[in-house]
């Protein structure tokens, strides 16, 4: 194949990160309370600072420094710099000590990978959130109920616990919601009632939409020595729940349990509409929806743009509301054009306006500001992605396979960094343009020759975001109502966070087939940034894709009220999620 196109190739390379200091401010947090004397450095570098009494720090970087975050018994944080980093605001956790390398002699303490060995055949083992725990060595009693002691005939786990344990007290129902009470409660100080650890994630709430039948093991613990480590909702006590997802690789025919129904992940329409997300708009945004007439909100944005003319997030809003809520193009232009010094030169801004245009169908001014975010950012993948896919949505076929191609070029040469999962999504289109356009490439014999193995057809989604700090999580729900999440945070994958920001990546996808047809929704929990501002979440969905008949639709969201679960659109012809 790339001896058939390699012609398309430019093999020059500019590399357009020059080194420029710029210094860096931000917060640093535990639990949201601010962090003293955290140590801040610049990874091989002798450049460092720490927090003051507020948690407050500024250090001088250049772009693609990675600064290292260490505080006793907290987890170590790394963060690149990019171009556009002005602020870091940084949470820290609990470290949680892995024992693998530790030996102590003459003890009979063994380490976290010989107790992972051993946890499908010895019932005595819990994982928790901090690690296994072994009943022969902990600091207190585990109480167990192992599968085959559990009556599944039960509705949830309230009616487990109930009457299983002396002392331990079951109060409400599966209907209304409930709790446990494991260490009592007296005249003199009102009790906590327990937290439960289910497979490490830690809920204050009982989990009545776990099925009993799904549950392979149970503990309670209520010793101070074991329970510290959860912190202050631990107080109460402690109820570990291992499911059988957790057990068990698959079940006796060697598939894998389907964890949606597993865990009874049903969904229960807790995320809230366009029409219903007000608090997700700032107050000048409400300011002019608000306006009788077209008039009367030119008069309200004169105003504001005095006011916010230096936040690009207010320009988009600005251009947005007028070209949609008034349908007057030529204003909203010229509220772009009025404003070009607080988009021009900032890759976040250009993306996120050249999201809306594609939204919009404006498709040779999205392709204009790629194009300039590339020039910007000639040595990030997503940068060869999006001008690839924009010259294709004009038609310029052979444009578009020579920076799928080029970005090919440039791996081998190790001029960029290589992130497989990038590999996997630039192949994918790449292969997918070669199957359906080849005669504009090639001569119509040589197709079959280079055309890529890829087996997949349905219904492709595609999601890409302007910051790449963005942290959010994505709900597919299925049309029998149950739900599968995927979430992107340097909490839960940093690994994967800190491979995106090496290779300047910001992208990921989804393959449904057509096994169940249906309607999916997809919703989205925006976990904010490191500088508390929105971000921009463009969503790609391909239909009928590797067919003749392939289509695609863009949708563009602005994510800005953090912990808040939002619908954001429903995709039909939906059964199983795949995420590369």
């Amino acid at each position: 194949m790339k001896n058939v196109l390699f012609l398309l190739v430019l093999a020059s390379f500019a590399c357009n990160v020059h080194a420029q200091s710029k210094i860096v401010k931000g917060k640093v947090t535990q639990m949201d309370a601010p962090l003293a004397n955290v140590q801040i450095s610049i990874i091989d570098s002798d450049i460092a600072t720490t927090t003051d009494s507020n948690g407050f720090y500024q250090i001088t970087t250049e772009p693609r420094d990675v600064l290292l975050y260490k505080y006793p018994g907290l987890n170590d944080v790394q963060i690149m710099v990019e171009d556009v980093t002005r602020t870091l605001n940084i949470g820290m956790s609990q470290k949680v000590e892995q024992l693998d390398e530790v030996t102590v002699k003459g003890s009979n303490r063994k380490s976290q990978s010989e107790l992972e060995e051993e946890y499908k055949y010895k019932p005595n083992l819990i994982k928790t959130a901090f690690g296994i725990l072994d009943s022969e060595t902990a600091p207190g009693k585990i109480r167990f109920l192992q599968e085959e002691e559990i009556n599944d005939v039960g509705i949830c786990i309230l009616d487990v616990v109930r009457n299983e344990f002396p002392g331990v007290r079951v109060f409400g129902d599966c209907m209304r919601g409930g709790g446990v009470y494991i260490r009592g409660f007296n005249s003199i100080s009102q009790a906590s009632p327990a937290v439960y650890d289910v497979d490490g994630q830690i809920l204050t709430s009982a989990p009545t939409w776990i099925a009993p039948a799904s549950i392979a093991r149970l503990a309670v613990l209520n010793n101070l020595a074991m329970t510290t480590r959860y912190g202050s909702i631990g107080a109460g006590g402690v109820i570990v729940i291992n499911t059988k997802t957790l057990l068990y690789a698959g079940n006796i025919d060697g598939k894998p349990y389907d964890q949606a129904k597993l865990r009874n992940n049903k969904y229960d329409n807790s995320a809230l509409s366009t029409v219903n997300f007000k608090e997700d708009k700032p107050s000048y945004l409400n300011e002019l929806l608000n306006a009788k007439t077209e008039d009367e909100a030119k008069v309200i944005y004169e105003n504001q743009i005095k006011k916010y003319s230096s936040s690009y997030y207010y320009v988009l809003d600005a251009y947005d509301y007028f070209s949609n809520k008034w349908k007057n193009n030529e204003f909203a232009e010229k509220i772009i054009q009025e404003n070009d010094r607080v988009l021009s030169g900032n890759p976040l801004a250009l993306k996120s306006l050249a999201y809306i245009y594609q939204a919009e169908g404006k498709l040779e001014k999205a392709n204009k500001l790629y194009e300039d975010v590339y020039t910007l950012r000639a040595d990030y993948a997503q940068s060869y992605l999006d001008l690839a896919n924009s010259y294709r949505d004009l038609g310029m076929n052979q444009k578009a396979a020579a920076m799928y191609l080029r970005y090919d070029y440039l791996l081998e040469e190790e001029l960029l960094e290589k992130e497989e999962e990038v590999k996997t999504i630039m192949d994918r289109n790449l292969n997918n343009l070669i199957s359906l356009k080849g005669a504009d490439l090639v001569s119509t014999d040589k197709v079959n020759e280079i055309k890529l193995d890829d087996d997949f057809k349905g219904t492709r989604l595609v999601f890409e975001w302007s910051d790449s700090e963005a942290e959010f999580e994505l709900q597919f729900v299925n049309p029998e109502k149950r739900y599968y999440k995927s979430e992107h945070s340097l909490v839960a994958d940093s690994e994967r966070i800190q491979s995106e920001k090496r290779s300047g990546f910001s992208s990921e996808e989804y393959l449904i087939d057509d096994t169940l047809r249906g309607n999916w929704l997809v919703n989205a929990t925006y976990l904010g940034n490191k500088s508390l501002t929105p971000t921009y979440l463009k969503a790609t969905v391909y239909y009928n894709y590797g067919s003749a008949s392939q289509r695609k639709e863009t949708k563009v969201f602005k994510l800005g009220l953090r912990n808040v679960n939002q619908q954001l659109f429903s995709v039909s012809n939906a059964v199983s999620m795949v995420s590369n």
